[in-house]
């Protein structure tokens, strides 16, 4: 069996978030903006995992199990949004919602 340090979760945690964080703020279509933030969720989900198994401990992953439930109803809610927003625009471009009123 191949162990793996938790120094290599923590470098993917990184590598994930900062993946994430770059395509917010690179990034212009709502979608791809509402997945990049769901991977820096995720990448954040990975490192509690791991320093959770680093402790020997299951707080850390019972804490994963309610982000991952509050995630799921965030992705609902997120995406009706979006979905709303293209049905009074016609676009999921951020640049083109730049303002509150029709």
């Amino acid at each position: 069996m191949i162990s793996v340090s938790l120094n290599s979760y923590i470098a993917l945690s990184v590598i994930l978030f900062a993946l994430g964080f770059l395509g917010v703020l690179i990034r212009r279509n709502t979608i791809v903006i509402f997945m990049c933030l769901e991977l820096m969720l995720i990448a954040s989900t990975i490192a509690l995992v791991a320093f959770s198994r680093y402790n020997g401990t299951l707080d850390g992953n019972v804490f994963v199990f309610f982000i991952l439930t509050v995630a799921a109803a965030e992705v609902a809610v997120g995406l009706a949004i979006i979905v709303a927003l293209f049905r009074r625009r016609q676009t999921i471009q951020v640049d083109a919602l730049n303002s509150l009123k029709d």
